[in-house]
C-alpha cells in the first residue's frame, strides 16, 4: 500500500496515537460516546486508505491547547485554555505563509494587550510540501560578531541566523536592535525572506521609575515573543510550522536577554550608570544591577501598556495551574530548572517543589533542528556561500492589512 506516513512511523502506531488523542480530546470536550466512536471509525478508515488523517478545526484547536498545557518548560500554563488557534493549513506558498504570520503578529500584539495565539500550518506528511520557518522567533534582533577590528553588536544568539539572512541578500544596519526578516521555505524549494512591516514590530524603550538617565543606555525590547521553530505533534501528526506566543515574564528580558554574558551582557553598563562599585564581587554589584534592570523592564512595559508578568506572580500562577490540574486528576509535567525564574528563584514556591518530573505527554511541542542547518552545514563560516547552496528567492512584502 502506498502511504504518506511520516518516516519512521508505522501504520499501527499512527492508528494507536490517533485513537489515544481522540479519546482524550473528546473526553475533555465532553463529546458523546457515539460521536467519539464515529470519529474513531472514520479516522481509522482514512488512515488505512491514505496513510494519514486530517484533524478537524476543533481537534486542531484542542490539541494545540493541550500541547501548551503539556509543555514542561513553560511557567505560564495557567492560561492554556485561552490560547487562540488560527488554522492556516490552506497556505501553500511562502507568500501566503508570510501573510499568515503578519496576521499572527497583528492579532497577538493587540495594541499591547497581548493575546496567546498559535498559527498552525499544514502537516509535514508530504516532505516535499513541508513548511518551515527558519526564525527562532518571528521577531528577533540580528547579531554581528567581531569582524575586521569592529566590536560585536546585536544579539549573539542570532549570529548564525543573521549570517544566513545576509547570504540570502538581507542587510541590516549593524546596530544592536536590527529586526531580522522572516525566512520561509516550502519543501526543498529555495527559501524566501520577507521584511516584517514596521507597524507590526512593537518595541518598548527601557526607562527606570527612579533613574532618569537610564534611557541613556539605549536599551529596548520587542513586545511579543513568538516562538516559531518548534514542531507541534497531535495524535501522531506532525506540524513543523506552528508558531505560538504568550507574553513575557520580565526576567526573560532583564535577566537573560539583556543580562546574560552570552547575550547582550549589559549588567556592567547598568552598574556604572548607577554608580556601583565593581571592584569586588562582595559589593554584589551584579545582583543590584540585575534587580534594577528587571525593574526597568517591568516599569517600561507597563508604561507602554504592553502585557508582562513579574516572576513572583508567574510562580504563583504556576502553583494555581498545578492545583487546577490536580483537581482534574492530571499530573503536571515540569522541568524544574526551567521553571524556576533566573532571579531570586528560592523566594518562589517552585523552589522547593521536589515532585516535578518531565512526562512524555502528547499532544506536545518538540524542538527540531533549525531549518537552515540542513541547507548550510556551516552557517557560522565567514567565507561567501558555495555554489552548492540553494538558489534564493528574495521578496519584500507589505502587510496585507496595511497597504
Amino acid at each position: 500500500m502506498d502511504t504518506n506516513i511520516p518516516e519512521g512511523l508505522d501504520i499501527n502506531e499512527l492508528l494507536e496515537q490517533a485513537e489515544s488523542f481522540l479519546r482524550q480530546c473528546y473526553s475533555e470536550l465532553e463529546k458523546s460516546p457515539a460521536e467519539l466512536n464515529g470519529r474513531i471509525e472514520s479516522v481509522h478508515k482514512e488512515i488505512i486508505r491514505t496513510g494519514t488523517y486530517l484533524h478537524t478545526q476543533e481537534e486542531l484547536t484542542q490539541g494545540a491547547k493541550m500541547a501548551w498545557r503539556h509543555n514542561s518548560r513553560c511557567i505560564g500554563r495557567l492560561f492554556w485554555h485561552s490560547l487562540e488557534v488560527i488554522d492556516a493549513r490552506q497556505a501553500e506558498t511562502a507568500s501566503q505563509v508570510a501573510a499568515a504570520l503578519f496576521r499572527h503578529l497583528e492579532r497577538a500584539g493587540n495594541g499591547g494587550r497581548i493575546r496567546p495565539v498559535m498559527t498552525v500550518f499544514r502537516s509535514g506528511t508530504e516532505p516535499d510540501k513541508a513548511i518551515r520557518i527558519w526564525n527562532h522567533q518571528l521577531i528577533r534582533y540580528a547579531g554581528y560578531p567581531d569582524k575586521d577590528g569592529q566590536a560585536r553588536s546585536g544579539d549573539p544568539a542570532s549570529d548564525a541566523f543573521t549570517a544566513v539572512c545576509q547570504r540570502l541578500g538581507w542587510q541590516g544596519t549593524g546596530g544592536d536592535f536590527d529586526v531580522l526578516p522572516l525566512v520561509i521555505s516550502i519543501g526543498e524549494e529555495p527559501p524566501c525572506w520577507f521584511a516584517i512591516p514596521e507597524e507590526l514590530v512593537q518595541e518598548v524603550p527601557l526607562t527606570h521609575p527612579e533613574v532618569e538617565r537610564f534611557s541613556e543606555l539605549g536599551l529596548r525590547w520587542y513586545a511579543v515573543p513568538v516562538v516559531s521553530d518548534m514542531l507541534l505533534e497531535i495524535g501522531g501528526i506532525d506540524y513543523p510550522a506552528a508558531p505560538f506566543n504568550g507574553w513575557y515574564m520580565e526576567t526573560e528580558i532583564g535577566s537573560r536577554n539583556l543580562g546574560d554574558t552570552g547575550r547582550y551582557n549589559r549588567l556592567a553598563a547598568v552598574a556604572d550608570l548607577l554608580g556601583l562599585d565593581r571592584s569586588s564581587n562582595t559589593s554584589l554589584w551584579k545582583d543590584r544591577a540585575l534587580l534594577e534592570l528587571n525593574r526597568a523592564v517591568l516599569h517600561s512595559f507597563k508604561q507602554a501598556g504592553v502585557s508582562i508578568v513579574d516572576h513572583h506572580t508567574a510562580a504563583d500562577q504556576f502553583v494555581r495551574f498545578q492545583e487546577q490540574e490536580r483537581q482534574k486528576g492530571r499530573e503536571v509535567s515540569g522541568k524544574w530548572h526551567w521553571l524556576i525564574p533566573p532571579m531570586s528563584p528560592s523566594s518562589t514556591p517552585i523552589w522547593e517543589d521536589n515532585k516535578l518530573r518531565e512526562l512524555n505527554l502528547s499532544p506536545r511541542l518538540i524542538y527540531q533542528k533549525p531549518a537552515f542547518a540542513g541547507r548550510d552545514s556551516n552557517p557560522d563560516r565567514d567565507e561567501p556561500a558555495s555554489q552548492e547552496e540553494p538558489a534564493v528567492h528574495v521578496q519584500e512584502m507589505k502587510c496585507p492589512f496595511h497597504q
